[in-house]
């Protein structure tokens, strides 16, 4: 039988910690056990943002987390033959590639061999002409910032059977990531259904990194956690007919249980019967968890049916301008000071734009975007309140001249108002539509 192969995710989204994928890969080294380091890196708003910042510079648009995520790591992966697959490409994964590369570079590795899949970008004109095909008529005719379609594995596949040592993607599905080694690792072809299907699961426990290990599931009191501070990112053991293990690096903190693992199945599952992803249509309707011994936990009973015939995509567009500002009061009254500042913004701003008002410290996460959080009378007065005004318009100079307003309750608004901050950026619109597959096929190339 061959020995488990070992994935370990290193990073859940693009925003996370830069020093979990140390842990992870020194238990690699120490079970002397193959396997494949992934960082999932990118959301839907994270690559629309990174295609705007390619738009301003031709030699931007990945990851800006990607050499602090990989420099301390990199000789050790190729070293020990662990390959790295990661999605930091976003809007540039030949920019990514090359930063890779660089990174190499600097260490004295005199070569190495990374490939670059592409296929999801639907930017150019002609993606842009195919989309129009297939969106809402509503939609066909706006300005497109950003458009992307989700891939599948098969080409990270290929590119590992070839030789990469690293592979970078842009838009990938997240699970996508992890089934690809699995793939290139076992020989699995791209129809075989079953342990495609328990592949992915394993690689949807994982791709939110230490959600699955305690981090997103902490709550003092209810679900208590040890050493959160130090939380272990997750690795699962994969054996060759994708039955899986989850786990997490060795000497960390955080917890691997049946709950946690419950709760990261279940999380983001529209149909437990049919997860669709690009690879399969994977089934957890019947499956079970099982705790196998401290921080040790198989899913088993999972199933996989044939893959969609198409492909999403998500496709952004301008959606004018959001601002926001706020300030603090602090004393006696100051829940009513600040629902005055709140009645002279709304005052003064007119019709111009709709806004939301949130009373942090007395109203905010349970307000609405109605813009009268003013109006409510609490039994309890804060003597602590920061109020957040924020509103969005096509036009930019009507944004500004809201933050105009907040900035100038300095000294045109209720007593002892101070801290302000304010800020104007653009704002997204989205929406998803599905082309054929073999309309948006991927490739992948090595970086010469």
């Amino acid at each position: 039988m061959q020995s488990p192969y070992l994935i370990g995710c290193a990073a859940g989204f693009g925003g996370d910690r830069t020093d979990s994928a140390d842990p992870i890969v020194e238990s690699f080294i120490a079970r002397g056990t193959p396997g494949a380091l992934i960082f999932e890196m990118l959301a839907e708003r994270t690559l629309a943002l990174a295609q705007l910042d390619r738009s301003k510079n031709r030699e931007d648009g990945y990851s800006r987390l990607l050499d602090p995520m990989v420099r301390p790591v990199l000789r050790r992966c190729l070293d020990h033959g662990i390959p790295i697959v990661s999605n930091f490409g976003a809007a540039h994964p030949l920019a990514a590639a090359r930063r890779v590369r660089q990174i190499a570079s600097e260490q004295g590795i005199p070569e190495v061999r990374i490939a670059i899949v592409s296929g999801d970008n639907l930017c150019d004109s002609r993606g842009r002409d195919l989309l129009r095909q297939f969106l809402p008529p509503s939609d066909a005719g706006r300005e497109i910032v950003s458009a992307n379609v989700y891939l599948g594995a098969t080409a990270i596949a290929e590119a590992l059977r070839a030789g990469a040592q690293v592979v970078v993607t842009g838009r990938v599905a997240d699970p996508s990531l992890f089934v690809g080694p699995l793939m290139a690792h076992f020989g699995w072809n791209e129809a075989d259904w079953e342990r495609l299907g328990r592949a992915t699961i394993a690689g949807h426990l994982l791709e939110c990194g230490a959600q699955v290990t305690g981090g997103y599931f902490a709550d003092p009191g209810f679900k208590d956690v040890p050493d959160l501070a130090s939380v272990g990112f997750p690795i699962a053991e994969i054996e060759s007919d994708g039955g899986f293990i989850i786990t997490k690096a060795d000497g960390t903190g955080g917890v691997v249980n049946a709950r946690t693992v419950k709760e990261q199945l279940l999380y983001e599952m529209h149909d437990p019967s049919a997860y669709l992803t690009p690879d399969v249509v994977a089934d957890i309707s019947e499956a079970e968890v099982v705790e196998l011994a401290t921080n040790r936990v198989a899913v088993v009973g999972v199933r996989g049916h044939p893959r969609p015939e198409t492909l999403k995509a998500t496709v952004f567009f301008s959606g004018g301008w959001f601002g926001e500002g706020e300030i603090s009061y602090a004393g006696p009254n100051s829940a009513a000071r600040a629902r005055l500042a709140a009645d002279i913004i709304r005052r003064r701003m007119g019709d111009a734009l709709k806004l939301r008002f949130d009373l942090i410290g007395v109203r905010s996460v349970f307000g609405s975007n109605d813009g009268d959080a003013w109006l409510d009378e609490d039994p309890e007065q804060s003597r602590d309140v920061r109020l957040r005004v924020a509103g969005v318009h096509e036009d930019q100079p009507v944004v500004e001249r809201l933050l105009r307003e907040i900035t100038a309750l300095y000294t045109c608004g209720p007593a002892a108002g101070g801290g302000i901050r304010t800020a104007c950026t653009p704002r997204l619109n989205s929406v998803s539509c599905f082309l054929p597959r073999e309309l948006v096929p991927a490739t992948f190339t090595f970086l010469e």
